[in-house]
């Protein structure tokens, strides 16, 4: 029976120390070296302060900035998650109904599907470009700038799919939305997001 548990016990603490131990150091230690701000979880930091990652949505209510889609577990990455409610609850269509109307009321447009839908994740980082663009007169108004120049900034803020294949068109609200404060500073009697 001892020839048959040494080499099972050696084999399990080889490679558990292998796929464990050496592997996952190794992936972490190339991460690190070739993908450190991704690795790190894109984090952005401004003046010494965190202040957000570019990965995970957080919300902004202010009329100067972009707002992000809606968050079923209100942009609570410890316990996020969507609402799983089907397309044919109540609930859901009273809750999108809602939406539509505070959305087109505070824009002065139709409200986009991603503009009154969560995400499946409740942390969608990104809005379509149409939820950013119909946004900028609001945000223009806010800042006392020209929508136009508003406009543009988000163009120029737009994503393309990943190796131009996979995804769709995006604007990341929270770099967008700190491209804003850089391009066009809030007014003393600004909003507040």
């Amino acid at each position: 029976m001892l020839n048959h548990l040494r080499p099972a016990i050696a084999l399990t603490t080889v490679f558990t120390l292998l796929t464990g131990l050496a592997y996952p150091l190794v992936m972490t230690g190339a991460a690190q070296a070739l993908f450190p701000s991704a690795a790190n979880g894109s984090l952005i930091e401004m003046d010494g302060t965190m202040i957000g990652s570019s990965l995970i949505a957080q919300p902004f209510a202010g009329d100067a900035w972009l707002h992000p889609r809606p968050s079923a577990s209100g942009w609570n990455a410890a316990g996020t998650g969507a609402s799983n409610l089907g397309p044919t609850s109540t609930v859901l269509i009273a809750t999108v109904a809602e939406r539509r109307a505070t959305w087109s009321a505070a824009n002065g447009a139709e409200a986009p599907i991603d503009a009154v839908t969560a995400s499946g994740s409740g942390l969608d980082p990104h809005i379509s470009p149409e939820s950013a663009l119909a946004q900028a007169d609001r945000i223009a108004a806010a800042r006392g700038v020209d929508a136009g120049a508003v406009r543009r900034l988000i163009e120029t803020a737009v994503e393309g799919p990943f190796l131009g294949l996979y995804g769709e068109h995006r604007v990341n609200v929270l770099q967008t939305n700190i491209a804003l404060d850089d391009a066009f500073p809030i007014p003393p009697a600004g909003g507040e997001g």
